[in-house]
């Protein structure tokens, strides 16, 4: 049988927010060891702010299974911070590979884990910090979730088509791209440690990753400020209302995308207007009627025969119901001993050291005793 690309790799994980959960699922799902150090007070405070704390054990248990970001990897309930949990803690340290960690910067270092005193117990080990604007500028101390880190990047001010004002994102862009720079850091860090045999900081800034955002605004224009506002820029792409209520995306940029597109829409004399300012508004509207006249199945049948770029913006539901989707093992169902539970498959695909097979979140702290075990540290 095939290993995982991350066999043999063993993660602490003391993340708690959705950037180092995210990051530690995909190195769980590549086959890495991951066990979870979590604190009995975060797990209160998470159960509070989604209201999980007014639900049975049965429906927190299944809620748990549910979580996606949990799977796959196995769970110690501990205290970092307390002075029994020392022993143990350490005794992970000296066999792991990597650590990741997503308290305020300074946090982690005040129980006793900061990245100096745990490279003094493990100089391999490789350090991942993930937090909203990194360790070290004047925002380090400052508190934040995706919206602020996605504002101090300069990301937010070209989010939404209001060009009045900004708008949300709607998902966690910034949490997720710091996530995903977390495990990049994380296997470039190992890489080199099979080169200089020690391990290494790696240090995380939602603001960082979320800055990536406005890489083509820079790139297209010397100067920013005079970039295209906020708002519709342009005709050839756009989100279209059908009849029936149900949406959809074209996004014909290229000339003979744009070409297909007009032909299919019986409008030619727009194809050399793809770029024309001033018509744009008059096209836009046009277009908008001419979708709203009939349902969206029609539409998709009708572009679909002409080849141009379009999708269906399918709800979530519709997401993991879609052929593509389920085909690529995006959208799958996960044994449970509460029936199937829906999760999405791993993103990274890989022909000779494919992920792991999903296995659902056991309750906080399950594992405790067999790891502890493991250690040599179970007492009776």
């Amino acid at each position: 049988m095939t290993r995982p690309a991350l066999d043999g790799i063993r993660v602490v994980d003391f993340s708690k927010f959705l950037p180092g959960p995210y990051c530690t699922w995909m190195l769980a799902d590549l086959g890495a060891d991951v066990i979870r150090i979590e604190h009995p007070r975060e797990l209160a405070k998470q159960a509070k702010v989604f209201g999980w704390d007014r639900l049975s054990d049965a429906e927190r248990a299944r809620i748990r299974a549910q979580d996606i970001f949990a799977r796959g990897k196995r769970s110690m309930l501990l205290d970092p911070g307390a002075e029994e949990s020392r022993p143990a803690i350490e005794a992970l340290l000296r066999t792991a590979d990597v650590l990741v960690e997503d308290y305020r910067p300074g946090v982690l270092a005040s129980m006793g884990w900061s990245y100096d005193a745990v490279a003094a117990i493990n100089p391999r080990l490789v350090y991942c910090s993930v937090s909203l604007c990194g360790q070290t500028g004047p925002y380090r101390d400052k508190p934040g979730h995706d919206p602020v880190a996605l504002a101090v990047s300069g990301a937010l001010s070209r989010i939404g088509e209001n060009p009045e004002r900004p708008g949300s994102a709607g998902v966690p862009v910034a949490d997720l791209l710091s996530g995903s720079n977390a495990v990049i850091g994380i296997l470039a860090a190992l890489h080199a440690r099979a080169a200089t045999g020690r391990g290494q900081q790696v240090d995380i800034a939602m603001s960082d990753s979320a800055m990536a955002l406005i890489a083509p605004v820079i790139s297209r224009n010397p100067d920013p400020t005079k970039a295209s506002p906020r708002g519709r820029a342009r005709a050839d792409c756009g989100i279209y209302v059908c009849a029936d209520g149900g949406f959809l995306v074209t996004t014909d940029m290229e000339p003979r995308y744009w070409e297909r597109f007009c032909e299919a829409m019986g409008r030619s004399d727009f194809i050399p207007l793809q770029n024309d300012a001033a018509r744009r508004p008059e096209i836009v509207a046009w277009l908008e009627a001419r979708f709203a006249e009939q349902p969206r199945d029609h539409w998709l049948a009708l572009l679909g025969a002409a080849d141009t770029q379009f999708a269906a913006i399918n709800s979530v539901e519709e997401a993991l119901a879609d052929p593509h989707n389920r085909a690529r093992g995006m959208a799958i169902e996960v044994p449970h001993e509460t029936g199937s539970l829906r999760h999405i498959g791993s993103p990274i695909h890989l022909s000779e050291t494919p992920p792991v097979a999903p296995r659902p979140a056991q309750p906080a702290g399950a594992d405790t005793a067999a790891i502890l075990a493991e250690l040599g540290l179970l007492t009776e």
